[in-house]
Parts: structure tokens; sequence; C-alpha cells
């Protein structure tokens, strides 16, 4: 497997100022099913030794960052399983913590033909309202509906159903559709989001390596808007990158303070951990008659 590429990051960090806000690297440890806890974060702060150099804009080494770390997801990983802890602020509110086991096989074409179609298996873990509760959606399959079924007594009474993934009651306190989740998904969204803001001004970035999730080394970009304007998305972002995996395994988006002085407010958070990648996931792990699910 490739490693990832630190000598770019050397480049990137030309452009890099310091923030110890900015410094929150993630260290949590690899939770099990019975035993799922919240992210803890600990500090890893940028030496702050490499020496300035000229770049075109101060995103273009995160996104060729980006771009090959898409390239390598779309060559070398056929699927993978994770734990996914997410939090998000929907309608103003900042939800519990949710963690969910995932298997994903990624979206394959060979020859301009569909070869493997994007899959995701969902079962929650945690917390109680949501634990049990299992969904699949499968690229091209029962009508681009997503299957879904309830855990926990609602599960005992109500049917499996299937949902428009896009519609009101799949995207109840959900921010992104399951259209959207997984890690190359991930890459593609940043990826978007970086070259729109490319073609703005007011973007400062900032390379940190130390930091950990769930143990494993990352290297982390940070990417800071100082001002509220109505084309920008957020106020800082954070990607944290594997150093084995090459891919982005967290990333946590904040808006601006809602007073002066105040902290920045989470937009969304998305931690993959345990990521197990070529497993050799089948067509079982996404139907819903598989007899290890409870559909």
């Amino acid at each position: 497997m490739r490693q990832f590429d630190r000598r770019k990051f050397l480049t990137a960090s030309a452009i890099f100022g310091g923030s110890a806000w900015l410094s929150c690297s993630l260290q949590a440890d690899e939770p099990a099913a019975g035993a799922l806890s919240q992210p803890v974060y600990r500090t890893a702060k940028s030496d702050g030794s490499h020496p300035p150099a000229a770049a075109a804009h101060p995103l273009d080494p995160a996104l060729e960052i980006a771009q090959n770390s898409l390239a390598h997801i779309r060559q070398n990983v056929a699927d993978y399983s994770a734990i996914l802890i997410k939090r998000e602020l929907i309608d103003g509110s900042l939800s519990d913590y949710e963690f969910m086991g995932v298997k994903v096989r990624n979206r394959k074409v060979a020859g301009g033909q569909l070869i493997t179609p994007f899959s995701v298996y969902m079962a929650f873990l945690k917390p109680a309202a949501v634990k049990g509760r299992e969904v699949i959606y499968v690229e091209n399959q029962n009508n681009g509906n997503v299957v879904a079924h309830e855990g926990g007594m609602k599960g005992r009474f109500l049917p499996t159903v299937t949902l428009d993934p896009h519609g009101m009651l799949a995207m109840r306190g959900q921010r992104y559709p399951i259209t959207e989740v997984g890690l190359e998904n991930l890459v593609i969204k940043l990826i978007e989001k970086g070259e729109r803001d490319r073609q703005r001004g007011e973007c400062d970035v900032q390379f940190q390596q130390g930091a950990k999730v769930g143990g494993r080394d990352c290297t982390v970009l940070s990417v800071t808007h100082p001002v509220s304007r109505p084309y920008f998305d957020f106020h800082i972002a954070q990607i944290f990158i594997d150093t084995e995996l090459n891919m982005p395994v967290r990333y946590c988006a904040y808006t601006w303070p809602q007073t002066a002085g105040g902290e920045p407010v989470l937009l969304e958070e998305y931690t993959y951990q345990n990521v197990k990648t070529n497993i050799g996931l089948t067509d079982a792990d996404f139907d819903q008659k598989n007899s290890k699910y409870n559909f």
C-alpha cells in the first residue's frame, strides 16, 4: 500500500501559521460495539520549523494531497468496514454522538460500464434511541431507495421500509443522505469545497503532524476563513489523514463564533475508526435477507 507522502505536506507547511485553538488533534480508543465512548481530544502543535515558500494559492498543496488520496482510493480500495462516529448541527441543535458499524463497497467502473455499485450497510450502535437500526443502500437497486428498519421496541412493531434517500423521512436528523456516506465521497466533497474556495481569497491553511485518531498516526490540514462571507461554508475545517491508509479518517467543521471573542460553533464532525480495507465484501453484505441482519 502506498504510504502517505510527507514531502508534499512539508511543502504545504510553507503557508501555515500557528494557532493553538486549531491544534485539536484527536486521540480516541477504537470503540467496540459493547463499549462505545465519545472521542477524546488532545493537542498536537505545529513546530513552525518550515520556512515560507511561494504558492499560487494556500489551498493548492491541500488539493494536490486530496487528489492523490482520491486516486489511491479508486485504484487500491475496493471495500472497507469501520466504526463511524458522527455529530451534526441540525436546525440549530447539536446532536448527540452517533456510533455506527458500517460496511462500504466502493463504486467501480470499467470501460464505461458500472461493474460494482456503490453499496452501504449501517448498523446503529449508540445512543439507545437508535441502537439496533439497520440501513442498506445499493446503487441502482430497490428503485434507488434505502431499505431500513428501526431498532429496540420500535423495531419489534414497525415493518422494514423503503425510503427515498433524499426524502424527508430518510433525511430527518441528517445533514447528508446515505448516498454521500464513505471515505471516497468525503474526499470528493473536500475537493469540491477546496476548488470552489480557491476562487476566493481570505484562506489560511495550517499543517500539523503528530495527531492521532484511534491510536493511529495522522497528519492534519486545517483550513480557516477568518471572515464570515456568504460564499464560505465554514469558518474552520480540519481534515485528519491517516498516514498508513493515505485516506482522511476524520473531518470536522466549525462556523464563526456567535459572539465576539467566543468559541467557534461545531457544524459537523465525522470520524472513521478501526478502518479495515479490502476485506472481500460481497452482495450478501448488502442484502436485507442476510441471516446476520435483523430486517
